[in-house]
């Protein structure tokens, strides 16, 4: 397989590779995610995303307290070829981590006063808005800061990165699971952010926003777990019974 092939595709496919040839058959459980992840030598993001993935062929189901089980014994006879080229939402918050971190310390030497403004007013807006509006202001918010450096390619670079969000159907899957886990706007990690920058410290805002990435891809590992996600219907299911309760009262 070509070096540039994406890891999670590299594991995706050797898994798929596997049921294909009879390894594990249809009804089969798989190893755990633990045991795959140290088989192939790849981190809990890798691994997750190849397993999403599967699950979008449906090759693969994974249930509730059970494990992760074989469906189907082949890939589909004519996948979509944005499968092939699509990037995981693990992959683009490890680049933005990479990439933001930087254009932050970069940022608190340039900042300006009316755009730490605009930032306090994302704040308020993440922190009042409804779930989606909530996650206009957070792009906002990390674009403001790109804005900041003044760098045209560093611009250009993280607005692609927040694009491919929209454009990668693995990325809108797993970020579907996070909203659907009802992921808030961490309003005190945007905070130490915008702290760093006013006190025009390159090193702690280089920090603040790594730490805050950090917690994001940790966000997106227990919301695209089977455990959370069932757990979280159980209970809107309670509250809606709760409520309709209530109302034959």
């Amino acid at each position: 397989m070509s070096d540039n092939v994406k890891l999670y595709r590299k594991i995706a496919d050797a898994v798929a590779d596997a049921i294909e040839a009879g390894r594990y058959r249809v009804g089969d459980r798989l190893p755990t995610e633990r045991e795959l992840a140290e088989q192939f030598g790849v981190s809990r993001p890798t691994l997750r995303e190849a397993m999403i993935a599967l699950e979008m062929l449906g090759m693969i189901e994974a249930r509730h307290g059970l494990g992760i089980y074989v469906t189907a014994a082949a890939r589909p006879a004519a996948p979509s070829a944005e499968i092939d080229f699509e990037i995981g939402a693990f992959e683009l918050i490890e680049a933005r981590r990479l990439f933001e971190g930087e254009a932050a310390a970069l940022a608190a030497t340039s900042i300006t006063d009316a755009q730490l403004g605009e930032l306090e007013s994302l704040l308020q807006r993440m922190h009042v808005e409804e779930e989606i509006r909530g996650e206009d202001a957070d792009r906002d918010f990390h674009l403001t800061i790109a804005r900041a450096t003044g760098n045209g390619a560093i611009i250009a670079t993280i607005e692609n990165l927040w694009d491919w969000r929209n454009r990668s159907p693995l990325a809108r899957n797993i970020l579907t699971r996070a909203r659907g886990m009802g992921l808030e706007p961490r309003i005190v990690e945007h905070r130490r952010v915008v702290d760093a920058l006013r006190a025009r410290d390159p090193a702690a805002a280089r920090q603040a926003m790594r730490d805050h990435l950090e917690r994001v891809i940790e966000h997106l590992l227990h919301a695209t777990e089977t455990e959370a996600v069932q757990r979280a219907q159980q209970e809107t299911k309670a509250r809606r019974s709760a409520i309709a309760k209530r109302v034959a009262i």
